[in-house]
């Protein structure tokens, strides 16, 4: 349930009082009586920064689990090149042939 702030035009008498959103809004103050009690704008409680938080949060259904399955095969595919690589195989499609310490 969210919470609502009032203030009370004749008396400045301020409240936050929580409402359901189906409720009605409150209009007599419970200062003073009059019914000048009026519901007051105010920011939001929370703010969302950042430029990924809702991969994390899984946005599309296809979350993090599916992520880290695809890392792990690419891995995995990077190790089986690198010991061929080390088995003296040679790799034409890099320009030292893959018998360098780089690959």
């Amino acid at each position: 349930m969210p919470i609502y702030a009032y203030k009370c035009e004749s008396c400045g008498h301020a409240k936050d009082v929580l409402q359901k959103v189906s409720d009605e809004p409150l209009s007599v103050c419970p200062a003073c009586g009059a019914p000048t009690f009026r519901k007051q704008l105010t920011a939001a409680g929370f703010q969302l920064k950042g430029t990924g938080w809702y991969v994390t949060d899984f946005r599309n259904g296809s979350g993090g689990a599916a992520k880290a399955a695809g890392a792990g095969a690419a891995a995995g595919a990077t190790a089986e090149s690198s010991a061929s690589s080390s088995a003296g195989g040679k790799d034409a499609s890099t320009p030292c042939g893959a018998a360098c310490a780089c690959h």
